[in-house]
């Protein structure tokens, strides 16, 4: 089960519908008692007019956070002894799951590259919030599994 504070998902949701009908992609730092979202720019427009054969898709379908601003998140994250619980992002027009790709970019080396972190994809269809869905790494059955999301 994930847990997840009523205000963090609206903030969540909130980026979501901003970006629309882009992608957005960010992450949920815990600690301290605290959760806070951390936006972080889908970089991925700009890497597919630099290159379209090794980026075919634009941010309407596909996300690559900004390398610089990921850094600083792991930085602050360690800096001050928290957590990345959730790394996020939305799916424009589609449903809310968990993608080959998606498990691809949450992936290195065969293993998850943060096995704490969960994932969560939401659906904003018509520039409306349609759905979510929370997955996290399973270590005994080494795949990513659906977590119940409960809101407090």
């Amino acid at each position: 089960m994930l847990r997840l504070r009523q205000s963090t998902l609206d903030e969540i949701e909130r980026h979501a519908l901003e970006s629309f009908p882009s992608e957005c992609c960010g992450a949920v730092l815990v600690g301290d008692g605290l959760e806070s979202v951390r936006r972080i720019s889908n970089i991925q427009d700009r890497l597919h007019r630099e290159d379209p054969i090794k980026h075919p898709r634009d941010a309407r379908t596909a996300y690559f956070m900004e390398p610089k601003e990921l850094f600083e998140l792991l930085r602050e994250a360690d800096q001050r002894h928290h957590a990345i619980r959730i790394f996020y992002h939305s799916h424009p027009e589609h449903g809310a799951y968990f993608s080959e790709e998606d498990k691809a970019r949450a992936m290195a080396w065969d293993e998850p590259a943060y096995p704490d972190a969960a994932h969560l994809v939401v659906s904003v269809v018509g520039g409306i919030v349609k759905d979510r869905l929370a997955v996290v790494w399973d270590p005994g059955r080494r795949e990513f599994v659906t977590a119940e999301l409960a809101i407090t």
